[in-house]
């Protein structure tokens, strides 16, 4: 998926253009205020460069999912920040189509930003309804994409208005997600590692089969580890278990031994007499677990074993967290194993922290600054990690 992007694009290319950019401005909310400007801020190179070489820059976003027009997800509080973030004011129309977005559009000056009202305020967003794709883009003369966390939607403001807007080009975010995502999957540096977690194995089904076909050693932690027990014949007390995946979990050992990777699961685990911090909890061999305990974290021989298997590893990627890390009794699994990453990409590996939980867990224990990459896409990740082709860069022009 070598595709163009905004460097490839020259003053000459962008002075006095109007240009559309999709950003990802979904951002959590406290009443009305910004509680992480995270992806605001993961914007903000692309609106830079824009600017600076003359561009008018139309930046469009969803927010939340409103069902029609709905006052709480107006972007009114994205363009107070994103005006004291670039020191100048962004300008907000009520409404991302019409004559008022005309009229925004038509009053702005090289250099200028302007934020349009949610696109989800229009079913046809959603729908990529071509009349939609073509009001959205005939306000501007080309089209940068730089929202990945959408990037896996055929939406309108993703992929379907390339089809009026060309050049089409991938921001400077996306450009760095494919180059950490895909480059770890198609030219790592070995050996290459894979912790996938999260608590079930069904939503990781396809990233652990493409993983299985690329990785030297996948590692596996969090709820799901309790229907492999459970397939091997364990007892797993009332611990998670899809019991529709049980044949799955062992046809998944079975491919790892075939393709020589090396499969871990934990060697222990912290369990509970109940799902809530202040249960009793005791740390159990894999092979103990008693009836009526559930299992909510690695254990401490399980960090250890991991931390082994990852000293030498050249390119690490972390999907999922090891264990319950909201609640501070069943962190400590998923805190090592960020503490080891940290340290890792100290000694030179790569190490790429795939979207969701775990990039909440790091972000938690302030490492983020010490991982190589933090993606900001939960499911676009998720299916880049699988290979599969995500339509909102697909559309854009190719290198």
């Amino acid at each position: 998926m070598a595709k163009k992007t905004v460097g490839n694009l020259s003053a000459a290319d962008l002075n006095g253009k109007r240009v559309l950019m999709r950003a990802d401005f979904n951002v959590p909310l406290d009443g009305g205020n910004i509680t992480d400007d995270t992806r605001i801020r993961a914007a903000l190179p692309t609106i830079q460069y824009l600017t600076s070489n003359g561009a008018k820059v139309i930046l469009t976003s969803h927010f939340g999912r409103p069902q029609g027009v709905t006052e709480k997800y107006r972007l009114t509080p994205v363009a107070q920040r994103l005006s004291e973030l670039l020191g100048k004011e962004v300008k907000k129309p009520s409404d991302c189509i019409g004559e008022e977005v005309n009229a925004t559009v038509a009053a702005m000056q090289n250099g200028d930003v302007i934020l349009l009202e949610n696109v989800r305020f229009y079913g046809e967003e959603e729908g990529n309804d071509p009349e939609f794709c073509k009001k959205l883009a005939s306000v501007a003369d080309l089209y940068v994409n730089d929202a990945f966390g959408t990037a896996h939607r055929a939406h309108a403001s993703t992929a379907g208005v390339t089809q009026y807007l060309r050049p089409s080009v991938a921001g400077y975010l996306i450009e760095k997600e494919l180059k950490f995502l895909q480059g770890a999957i198609e030219q790592p540096q070995r050996p290459l590692a894979a912790i996938v977690g999260g608590s079930k194995v069904s939503s990781k089904i396809g990233v652990i089969e493409t993983l299985l076909d690329k990785c030297d050693k996948l590692i596996l932690g969090g709820g799901m580890i309790f229907t492999f027990y459970k397939a091997r014949g364990l007892n797993v007390g009332k611990s998670l278990v899809e019991e529709d995946k049980l044949e799955l979990a062992k046809a998944l050992e079975v491919k790892a031994k075939e393709k020589g990777v090396a499969m871990l699961l934990p060697t222990d685990v912290v369990i509970a007499d109940n799902f809530a911090n202040d249960a009793n909890t005791q740390i159990v061999d894999v092979n103990n677990i008693p009836d009526g305990w559930m299992g909510l974290d690695i254990g401490p021989d399980s960090i250890k074993v991991f931390q082994e298997a990852l000293a030498d590893c050249k390119t690490v990627i972390w999907n999922g967290p090891m264990g319950v890390f909201e609640m501070s009794n069943f962190a400590k699994g998923t805190e090592a194993i960020a503490r080891s990453l940290a340290d890792l990409t100290k000694n030179g590996a790569t190490t790429i922290i795939g979207g969701g939980d775990s990039v909440a867990a790091v972000e938690q224990l302030n490492l983020g600054e010490q991982m190589s990459h933090i993606s900001t896409g939960g499911g676009a990740s998720l299916e880049l990690l699988e290979g599969k082709e995500l339509p909102g860069i697909a559309a854009l022009d190719d290198a």
